[in-house]
């Protein structure tokens, strides 16, 4: 780390997720400072330009990164927006490294290069430990998703939560500090998780502590149903969900609305109502996109299996029941969780190529272009149309076959 002019004369050290990565060999993506000793006014005197809400945060003026004065914080009430915080010239490196999460995340290194590390992170980075700094952990229900999500990212490294943490955390959620997290920040961490490589770990965390039956409690319960998977095996509904949620990890083509189908679809379950997928999106506050896939994933991957025995009436059911015509992007995504699904249960090898998906999609290709604008230019008008590209493409289809 070099100074420049902004920063010359500061005592500035780089803290956090920057400092971690470092040590364990990742790439560092972002970078954060803490200033000791410095006031408000001095950083914009600098040239910094003042960016936070509840604590001053600044950006420098050249590289846009994020420098914030030391500061501490104080609990005023339930939840995680009941804080107070004192930035002062006065707080040290130490006191702003305390109220930090975990002590792999409570680390700084000096312009010089060395780490600072009060709260033994390192020693923790080489054990594989998420551990939290300090009891303070506990005044945040947040830091349970941040270490349900740390957990997700770091378990390949073969990263675990302390035994110490999650006892934490199971008194946590017994003093009702989960039930004051409000859906959008669940949403906010969930959604990061699914980008996660091991993002079944979050669930995995949630459920250990107790918290998972309190944010998606149709998920939880779940773990308590056996299913019939594709192969015709039997499987914990919750477990075979979550592993199909981690070989999407491994496809680059699996985004977040694709991930959440394949968890929700645990809930598609006798005995659970059958309104359950539609509660817990609903519940989680997840976008329109990400419930209407999970909502047709659980309502039709059980047809789409059994795609290579459907008549041509059938098939054009069930893209029609997909709205697969006027959303062929989100019917592909619906195909791909389909496969996936297929791939976990071990009744293909590939999910990229799953002959029931296949087939739909072919279907779907071969019909897309046939519109009611042909048969209006011959004269025919009203439910006549509609009739005529409905007997068109069954026609289409079912000469697929031939």
């Amino acid at each position: 780390m070099v100074a420049d002019s902004c920063t010359s004369g500061l005592e500035v050290y780089l803290v956090g997720g920057a400092v971690r990565d470092a040590l364990l060999g990742r790439p560092v993506s972002e970078r954060d400072w803490v200033v000791v000793g410095a006031t408000p006014e001095a950083m914009e005197a600098r040239g910094f330009r003042p960016v936070g809400k509840d604590f001053p945060v600044f950006l420098h003026p050249e590289t846009h990164e994020e420098y914030a004065l030391a500061r501490t914080e104080r609990k005023t009430g339930r939840g995680y927006h009941g804080f107070s915080f004192h930035a002062a010239p006065d707080v040290t490196l130490d006191d702003d490294l305390v109220r930090r999460d975990l002590t792999v995340n409570a680390m700084a290194q000096r312009p010089d290069g060395t780490l600072v590390d009060p709260f033994n992170g390192h020693a923790d980075l080489e054990a594989r430990l998420l551990r939290h700094v300090s009891d303070a952990f506990q005044e945040d229900p947040v830091r349970i998703l941040r270490l349900a999500r740390f957990t997700a990212r770091y378990t390949p490294l073969g990263f675990r939560p302390a035994d110490e943490t999650m006892a934490l955390c199971q008194r946590m959620v017994a003093d009702g500090e989960v039930d004051h997290l409000v859906p959008e920040r669940v949403w906010q961490e969930l959604e990061k998780t699914l980008s996660e490589p091991c993002p079944s770990a979050f669930f995995h965390v949630l459920r250990h502590c107790g918290a998972l039956a309190r944010l998606i409690p149709e998920l939880d319960a779940a773990f308590g149903l056996e299913t019939r998977t594709v192969a015709g095996r039997r499987a914990n509904a919750a477990e075979h969900a979550l592993t199909a949620l981690d070989t999407a990890a491994g496809l680059d083509e699996a985004d977040g609305p694709v991930k959440l189908a394949l968890v929700l679809g645990a809930l598609d379950h006798e005995d659970l109502p059958p309104e359950a997928v539609h509660t817990a999106c609903r519940r989680l506050r997840a976008p329109n996109a990400y419930q209407a896939l999970a909502q047709n994933y659980a309502a039709h991957r059980h047809t789409a299996h059994g795609a290579e025995t459907l008549s041509a009436e059938g098939v054009l059911q069930l893209l029609h029941a997909c709205d697969a015509f006027r959303r062929p992007e989100r019917f592909s995504a619906f195909l791909l969780a389909v496969s996936v699904d297929a791939a976990t249960a071990g009744v293909t090898d590939d999910a990229r190529d799953y002959t029931p998906a296949r087939r739909l999609r072919a279907c779907l290709d071969a019909t897309r272009g046939i519109t009611g604008g042909r048969f209006a230019d011959e004269g025919l008008k009203g439910p006549a149309i509609a009739e005529a590209v409905r007997a068109e493409r069954l026609r289409v289809i079912a000469a697929l076959e031939a």
